[in-house]
């Protein structure tokens, strides 16, 4: 609020557009009660835009709820040298001066391209929060490309306010910024198992190799792994969640917090991507946006930690008795990512939704959320924000680029600019299966004997295996699997598990063995669960141009090879 009040009583003040982040509106719930307050000692003129908007974490996007502000306010760049016949002139600074402007100086610069920035009084309206603060000292540039919501006219806008002149020629190679000046916020990421298939580098994207897939607990350096930008840097000790009430009161709770007030629960869940077999989306239908992910962007692991609801209490949420203002819970990381979910989700005594810090009964890897994560049991994984910092209660969804954009549905007939708000973000994911092995076994071999002795098989065969899943915690109750595209079909033997939880939010693996002599040229699998969803046949008529929840029956082609 300093550091508003400061912008609008600046002596130099010209018009610009303000922008407030969703916690000073909800402190101050009329517009015109908050510009009062932020203009009581200044007799200048202020007015109302009609324009709406919504701030994302990553950016803005064009969504309806906050009213722009249009205050008095420095414009940095009007303050430029003016040079020979009083032509205003950009003024050259040195890489050296940029520098000393960093995150810990009292003013922050940065550079994008060869222009240079004085962001300092834009951080307290960031949407992002302090994650700007990277790149204090240095280039903006890499982070305005892992941010590309940041790509719109109105944020180049924004940014030239903060002009203050150009990076000196002498600092310059070849008319650009030299690389050794570019911070690499990817140079802490953690190594990673060479098994891993990987489908970006920075960030790291990677779905768990067939083999990794098999076991019920999938083990943890092929678990799937998910970054929407850089693995950020943590210390445990450190290492803090604040729990913002709706009124704007906050709570601070440190990891030795979490641990020692609250009761550990451990719980087997399955992650899974949106995203998850999108490459079947595109084979089978058309090209679709984002990653092509085939059926590994799944994994299946015991979490450890406490519940979100105990938490929450704790902080002064009335659990049992929820004010009609909240109907939301919104999360943000370390990282700056964000994402939400239904408050009744958040504090359901049968939810299962924990902060989590163990992962198959050891601390939580870099990769995965280290130390301090989200589980959302039964929802896209999208929603289990990981190196959670913030917890807020609020009366709407995150307005972040991954809850009101990303992580959406929309028709056949849509194309790639739709309309966002006309979609519900996705929350649980639908009935799922596939097919992760598929091998021939023989009668002649001791080790494959005993399988075929398990099925009261005696001649050569084909061992079939993968799993199933449901959102929402609902139990899969039966697999079909067809070994002649679809023709006839059999039911797949569900294996057993000892999940831990209130519902099913753990995978259900499965198998079939037949004859090789009834194999045809193709397997396919669906499966059913408790409440008898079951996956579409065909792959058109679900098709989205994002390629998201791609559940359509999974086809193996099979050829027989001489045992």
């Amino acid at each position: 609020m300093q550091a508003l009040r400061r912008v609008l009583n600046s002596p130099t003040s010209q018009p610009r557009s303000l922008f407030i982040q969703p916690r000073l509106v909800r402190q101050f719930p009329r517009q015109k009660e908050l510009v009062a307050r932020f203009t009581s000692s200044t007799t200048r003129p202020v007015t109302f835009r009609s324009t709406l908007f919504r701030w994302s974490l990553g950016g803005i996007i064009g969504l309806s709820t906050f009213t722009a502000v249009a205050l008095y306010a420095p414009a940095v760049h009007a303050e430029a040298p003016t040079r020979g016949g009083g032509q205003a002139q950009p003024s050259f600074l040195r890489l050296d001066e940029v520098r000393r402007h960093g995150p810990n100086a009292d003013e922050k610069w940065v550079t994008k391209g060869n222009q240079v920035y004085n962001i300092t009084d834009w951080i307290p309206g960031h949407p992002g929060g302090e994650v700007i603060l990277r790149a204090a000292g240095g280039p903006l540039d890499q982070y305005w490309n892992i941010f590309t919501i940041h790509k719109k006219q109105e944020v180049y806008d924004i940014l030239d306010d903060f002009y203050i002149g150009e990076v000196d020629p002498r600092d310059l190679v070849d008319g650009k910024v030299p690389v050794e000046h570019v911070d690499d916020p990817f140079k802490n990421d953690p190594k990673r198992d060479e098994r891993l298939i990987v489908h970006s580098a920075r960030p790291f994207n990677a779905e768990t190799p067939g083999d990794g897939l098999n076991p019920f607990i999938t083990p943890d350096d092929l678990f799937y792994v998910r970054q929407h930008m850089w693995v950020p840097e943590v210390d445990e000790a450190k290492h803090k969640v604040v729990v913002e009430l709706a009124d704007g009161e906050e709570k601070e709770y440190t990891l030795d917090d979490i641990k020692r007030k609250f009761k550990e629960v451990t719980v087997t869940a399955t992650l899974q991507c949106s995203g998850n077999r999108r490459k079947h989306m595109t084979e089978e239908a058309r090209s679709t946006n984002g990653l092509q992910w085939e059926g590994g962007a799944i994994s299946n692991a015991e979490w450890t930690g406490v519940r979100l609801r105990d938490v929450l209490k704790d902080a002064g949420v009335q659990i049992d008795d929820l004010s009609e203002d909240i109907k939301h819970v919104q999360f943000v990381g370390a990282e700056a990512y964000g994402a939400s979910i239904p408050v009744d989700k958040a504090v359901d005594k049968l939810g299962d939704v924990l902060l989590v810090y163990k992962m198959n009964d050891k601390p939580l890897a870099l990769d995965h959320g280290y130390p301090l994560r989200l589980l959302v049991p039964g929802n896209v994984a999208a929603r289990s924000v990981k190196w959670i910092t913030r917890i807020r209660m609020s009366d709407e969804e995150s307005p972040s680029q991954w809850q009101r954009r990303d992580y959406k549905c929309f028709g056949p007939n849509v194309g790639g600019n739709p309309d966002w708000d006309s979609a519900p973000a996705i929350q649980e994911t639908p009935v799922q299966s596939a097919i992760t092995s598929l091998r021939d076994v023989s009668a002649h071999s001791p080790q494959d004997s005993k399988l075929l002795q398990v099925y009261g098989l005696e001649e050569d065969s084909i061992a079939v295996e993968g799993y199933s899943f449901a959102g929402g915690g609902r139990k899969i109750i039966r697999v079909d699997i067809s070994a002649d595209d679809g023709r006839t079909w059999q039911q797949a033997e569900l294996l057993p598990n000892e999940s831990k939880g209130a519902k099913a939010w753990a995978w259900t693996r499965w198998r079939w063995v037949l004859p090789r002599s009834q194999a045809g040229r193709c397997f396919v699998v669906k499966a059913v669960d408790e409440a008898y969803n079951t996956q579409p046949g065909e792959y058109e008529a679900n098709y989205n141009f994002r390629g998201n929840l791609t559940s359509s029956w999974h086809r193996v082609g099979y050829r027989a090879k001489p045992l």
